[in-house]
C-alpha cells in the first residue's frame, strides 16, 4: 500500500485535507434553495462510503509495503472495527449538526465556530494520547486558532445585528458540532496500526480504518438523518419519495460532496504515520480558514458587513494563519 515517507510529504496531505474538508460544502451551497441538506446529505454519505473503496482497491492495495487492503480487512480484531465504526457513528452525528448549522448560518460562520472547536479539542485528545511534536508550539496554534475563532463570532454578531437577522440556533448547532467533531478521530486513530510499515496483527491499516469509519457514517446515517427528517431543524418533515424527486445533478452534487470529503480525511489518516495524529487533525481542520474564504469571497456571506465587520474577518484569517503555521513548526 502506499505510505508517505517524509514529513513534508505528511504536510501536502494534510494541506489537501484542509482545502478538501473546507470546500465539500460548496456542494450543499450549490443545492442549498432548491434541496434542503437532509435530502443532500444521504447522497454526501454515498459519496464517502465509495471513495473509501476506491481509494483501498487502488492505493491500498499497490505497493510492497504494509498490508494490502482486503488481506488488512480478512486478519482485523472485532474491537478495532467496532471502534473505527464508532468513529464513523460520531462523526455523523457532528456532521449533520455542521450541515444544519450551515444552512442557517452560512459556511463563514458555521465552520470558523464548529471546526474550529473541533480543531482545537481534538488537538488536545489526540496529543494527550499519541504526544508527537512540540508542545508549546502545538498549544500556542491551537490558542491562535480559539482567538481566530472567538473573532469570527463576534463578526458574525455585529453583521447580523446590523441586518437585524440574529441565528442563535446557528451558532448552538455550529458549537454543538464542534464538541462532537473533536472526539471522532480519536476512535478511528485507536483503531489503527502504531507502524504503517510493520503493521500489527489485529489492528488496521489506514484503509481498512477509512472504509470501516465509512460504514459507521452509513450506518448511522438510517437513524441520525432518518429523525432529522423527521423532526428537522427547519421546515416541514421529510420522507425518503421527496428524496426520489432529485434531479441526476442534484444527487451527483452529494455524491461529489462526500467523496471530496473523504479525501480529505483518507490523506490526513496517511498523514499521521509522520505528523501524529494530533498535528495531522489539527491541520486538516484548518479547513475551517478555506471554507471561511469560500463564504466571504464566493458565497458573498458578509456582504454590505460594516468597515468594523471586515477589519475583523481580516484579523480572523491572520489569527488562523498564524495557528497553522505554529502547528506546522509544532511538528517539524
Amino acid at each position: 500500500m502506499f505510505i508517505p515517507q517524509s514529513y513534508t510529504l505528511a504536510v501536502i496531505l494534510c494541506v489537501i485535507t484542509m482545502i478538501c474538508w473546507g470546500s465539500w460544502g460548496n456542494t450543499q451551497k450549490l443545492t442549498g434553495k432548491t434541496w434542503r441538506f437532509e435530502l443532500f446529505y444521504w447522497d454526501y454519505v454515498f459519496g464517502i462510503v465509495l471513495f473509501s473503496l476506491l481509494l483501498g482497491f487502488t492505493m491500498g492495495s499497490t505497493g510492497e509495503v504494509g498490508r494490502g487492503f482486503l488481506k488488512d480487512i480478512k486478519q482485523a480484531d472485532s474491537h478495532n472495527i467496532i471502534n473505527a465504526l464508532i468513529g464513523g457513528a460520531v462523526f455523523n452525528a457532528s456532521n449533520i449538526l455542521l450541515v444544519a448549522a450551515m444552512a442557517i448560518a452560512g459556511m463563514a460562520v458555521a465552520f470558523p465556530v464548529g471546526v474550529g472547536i473541533a480543531l482545537a479539542l481534538g488537538v488536545i485528545i489526540n496529543y494527550v494520547y499519541t504526544p508527537q511534536g512540540n508542545a508549546g508550539l502545538l498549544f500556542g496554534g491551537v490558542a491562535m486558532i480559539v482567538i481566530a475563532i472567538i473573532i469570527d463570532a463576534v463578526a458574525y454578531k455585529k453583521h447580523s445585528i446590523s441586518l437585524k437577522k440574529v441565528s442563535g440556533k446557528g451558532i448552538t448547532l455550529s458549537i454543538s458540532a464542534g464538541i462532537l467533531m473533536a472526539l471522532f478521530y480519536r476512535f478511528v486513530a485507536s483503531s489503527m496500526v502504531t507502524s504503517f510499515e510493520n503493521p500489527e496483527a489485529g489492528k488496521l491499516t489506514p484503509y481498512s480504518a477509512v472504509f470501516f469509519f465509512s460504514i459507521g457514517v452509513l450506518i448511522s446515517n438510517f437513524l441520525f438523518n432518518y429523525l432529522i427528517m423527521k423532526r428537522p431543524v427547519e421546515g416541514k418533515p421529510l420522507s425518503f419519495k421527496d428524496y426520489r424527486k432529485g434531479s441526476f445533478d442534484v444527487h451527483l452534487n452529494g455524491v461529489m460532496g462526500g467523496m471530496i470529503w473523504n479525501i480529505g480525511m483518507s490523506m490526513s489518516i496517511l498523514a499521521s504515520g509522520k505528523a501524529g495524529f494530533a498535528i495531522s487533525y489539527g491541520l486538516g481542520q484548518g479547513a475551517t480558514l478555506i471554507a471561511a474564504l469560500w463564504g466571504v469571497f464566493i458565497w458573498k456571506e458578509f456582504k454590505g458587513a460594516s468597515k468594523s465587520v471586515n477589519t475583523l474577518i481580516l484579523m480572523m484569517f491572520l489569527a488562523y494563519l498564524a495557528g497553522l503555521a505554529l502547528l506546522i513548526y509544532a511538528g517539524a
